[in-house]
């Protein structure tokens, strides 16, 4: 009897397109830039192991925090599946810590809030965030 229950509601989940599933992705980068000067130099770098959190609510209103360390090429990745009706609504990334030894100054914004009304399986990329040293190296000036 269980077993023709569980068929019959497997039936109608299945003839009425059932539960969607949903997944997304926030990703972007986290670079050093050694002289200060808001531009692209041949001493600027990417940070490895940097630390970006990122806290998005659901459309449920349901608080969702993710925490993410960059790769060697300076990118950090969330990604979550999760039922359509359940999906981000809107998320808040920000840096947290370069882990660098020279820059350690975050420039910039302190988090960048957005809205996430993308279809499932697209990605949302965040502007690079920016670290600077303390002092920029005597050949910058």
């Amino acid at each position: 009897m269980v077993n023709l229950i569980s068929m019959i509601v497997f039936s109608i989940l299945m003839a009425t397109g059932g539960v969607r599933s949903w997944t997304g992705e926030i990703h972007g980068r986290v670079v050093c830039d050694l002289c200060g000067d808001s531009s692209i130099g041949p001493g600027d770098y990417v940070l490895p192991g940097a630390e970006v959190a990122v806290l998005c609510i659901t459309k449920s209103g349901e608080v969702l925090n993710y925490q993410a360390f960059t790769n060697s090429d300076g990118v950090y990745t969330v990604a979550e599946s999760m039922s359509e009706s359940e999906k981000w609504d809107i998320c808040l990334a920000r840096p947290i810590n370069s882990f660098d030894n020279i820059c350690t100054n975050q420039y910039g914004s302190n988090g960048v809030k957005f809205m996430y009304n993308r279809l499932s399986g697209s990605s949302h990329t965040v502007k690079p965030f920016v670290y600077r040293p303390s002092i920029a190296p005597a050949y910058c000036n």
